[in-house]
């Protein structure tokens, strides 16, 4: 069956945010580079260090993403959001704090009426993030 995955679009900073990602998520990364691709002649030459693309990868997920090069604008809307379900209540109160720094906090880590311990930041790249945790019944 097939997979979603998500695919950020970057206003020049997709190589940082994607480091970022990294830091808190783990994983491998592999960034390629509009100078490293074939499509190098194509695109303006002021774009030769813009990311064509990039993916962030580990055994759970999948994250890619790349700098705006269509010239297109870019506007970081509220209509979607990532939703990340942590395997464990060490994991989310890892992964929690590293994508808060210097982002805002929508909703503080906390166990909610659903038995869940679940958090929402938007992080400093303006990207909302849902992070949740079922915690064990008791």
């Amino acid at each position: 069956m097939a997979r979603i995955v998500a695919y950020l679009t970057f206003d020049g900073n997709c190589r940082e945010a994607m480091g970022f990602y990294k830091d808190a998520f783990g994983g491998t990364l592999s960034v390629t580079t509009v100078g490293e691709s074939p499509a190098f002649a194509q695109l303006p030459g002021q774009s030769r260090d813009h990311v064509m693309h990039a993916e962030l990868k580990s055994d759970s997920f999948s994250l890619m993403a790349s700098d705006n090069l269509g010239g297109a604008q870019i506007k970081v809307g509220s209509a979607i959001s990532l939703m990340l379900y942590c395997t464990s209540e060490v994991e989310i109160r890892s992964v929690y704090p590293k994508l808060a720094a210097g982002g805002t906090v929508n909703s503080e880590l906390k166990i909610e009426f659903w038995g869940s311990l679940y958090g929402d930041i938007t992080d400093r790249f303006g990207i909302r993030w849902m992070l949740n945790f079922d915690m064990p019944k008791a």
